[in-house]
């Protein structure tokens, strides 16, 4: 089959989307089909993210990302594709792929936890907008495709709340990661070759984007109350914000700025080795429709600890495979505390339990599958 999807970007500081996208592009290989990526990115920017041929028909104008280029190519070539898979909502390419393929390619949307009713809580403004939006082009975008595609139960039941005519048809597809592709001990090496620093150190990791939605600031303040004194946070990820040194304010008068490591956004094996190197991983986010840095953890075998918010934490628990609380400060300092209450054996098992929980439910392998099935195609490879 010859596979074609569509995102605002394959930015890597922009977070799931173009990460989901970069995996999901390997999983199709691994399955034996052809995949291309379609993009609001300038040309030459980003096309080196992910290992097939990119078409950045931007650069889109202004947040939405208006770029009729993108319009007219997937029209001119939407008929070399068996199905096409977009990535996120609330922009132009999700409007253009509704109108180059509605009722002449099967499509479906990734909503990508956008629609998740946390965003309207919190930003009541922005929603105002986004209904209006919805009601002149979102819900028919949705709508006319084949399916729109949630990564968890939880992301599913609760999507498009205080939206109307949220007709469309809803799927699971359990995404998450290829894994780690290097040697545990070499990739540790490597990280530790970057960070000499972190030599001998113990450490808790936090891998995400340094923003509000991540509960960066609560970690700080649950850090500070219950993590040993021979125990170091490590914060990776891009400042998208401009938070950073508010946080390292922060961690100044909390008095822990010596043992909070700032190591900026880690890509391909430095990211593996820090997780491979972690006591265990960290993200009291307030909002996660799945998770990748989640998944990325448990297919290293290294413990989860995360908040309720994390909408794979309902299977993490039932596979024993993690610690869960709620995306407070007294609960991130619960995770702290109960993760360094664990005997080395209950340690060992919920390590080996991660691993499987991997194994079981989030490796990309076992995902595709799902995918085509939504689109109404089936892969005699699989």
């Amino acid at each position: 089959m010859r596979l074609l999807h569509v995102v605002r970007t394959l930015d890597p500081a922009q977070g799931g989307p173009s990460e989901s996208v970069r995996m999901f592009v390997l999983a199709h290989q691994h399955a034996g089909n052809q995949v291309e990526v379609a993009s609001l990115d300038a040309p030459g920017r980003f096309e080196r993210q992910v290992n097939c041929e990119v078409h950045a028909c931007g650069p889109g104008r202004g947040v939405y990302g208006y770029a009729p280029k993108l319009l007219t190519w997937l029209r001119a070539n939407r008929a070399r594709f068996d199905g096409v898979i977009v990535n996120g909502i609330w922009q132009y390419h999700t409007l253009a792929a509704r109108q180059a393929c509605a009722g002449v390619r099967p499509y479906v949307v990734f909503s990508h936890g956008m629609l998740d009713p946390y965003f309207r809580r919190r930003f009541p403004l922005k929603h105002i907008k986004k209904l209006a939006y919805w009601t002149l082009a979102e819900a028919r975008n949705l709508n006319c495709a084949n399916a729109v595609c949630f990564t968890s139960e939880v992301e599913k039941n609760i999507a498009a709340e205080g939206f109307p005519f949220k007709n469309f048809n809803r799927v699971v597809v359990p995404y998450g990661t290829t894994g780690p592709h290097l040697d545990r001990e070499l990739a540790r090496r490597l990280f530790l070759e970057h960070f000499p620093g972190l030599r001998s150190l113990r450490y808790l990791l936090f891998l995400g984007r340094i923003h509000p939605k991540k509960g960066c600031d609560l970690l700080l303040e649950a850090f500070a109350q219950a993590a040993a004194p021979g125990l170091r946070l490590v914060i990776a990820g891009p400042d998208q914000t401009n938070w950073r040194s508010q946080l390292q304010a922060m961690a100044e008068r909390l008095g822990i700025a010596e043992r909070v490591h700032w190591t900026g956004m880690l890509n391909a094996d430095l990211k593996w080795g820090a997780l491979f190197g972690a006591e265990a991983f960290i993200l009291p986010s307030h909002q996660e429709n799945f998770g990748i840095a989640v998944a990325d953890a448990l297919s290293c075998g290294i413990i989860p600890l995360i908040s309720d918010k994390v909408n794979i934490a309902p299977e993490i628990l039932a596979d024993g495979a993690g610690l869960v609380a709620p995306d407070t400060v007294g609960g991130c300092s619960d995770l702290i505390r109960d993760y360094q209450a664990l005997a080395e054996n209950e340690l060992n098992l919920m390590r080996a339990n991660a691993h499987a929980c991997y194994l079981k439910r989030y490796s990309l392998a076992n995902s595709v599958d799902i995918l085509y099935r939504a689109l109404g195609l089936t892969n005699q490879a699989l």
